[in-house]
């Protein structure tokens, strides 16, 4: 399976908003490491996709020609 997927951690702590409050995650992600946040973006990326990087290949590709006679 997925390496980043086996790495997350679930936080089991609820929280109650409404939907008319506006919710900014902007200080959150601004704590972050660059790094922390292309790891996010990649992992949302390969969930959005169904991407599984063990099970990717690269296709092949087989051409054949006719040789002529002369």
């Amino acid at each position: 399976m997925n390496k980043q997927l086996d790495k997350i951690k679930l936080s089991k702590r609820i929280t109650h908003s409404s939907l008319n409050e506006k919710v900014d995650d902007t200080e959150y992600w601004r704590l972050k490491s660059p790094e922390e946040r292309f790891e996010a973006i990649e992992l949302l990326r390969q969930i959005f996709y169904n991407y599984d990087p063990a099970t990717a290949r690269l296709q092949r590709v087989i051409e054949s020609a006719e040789l002529r006679k002369s």
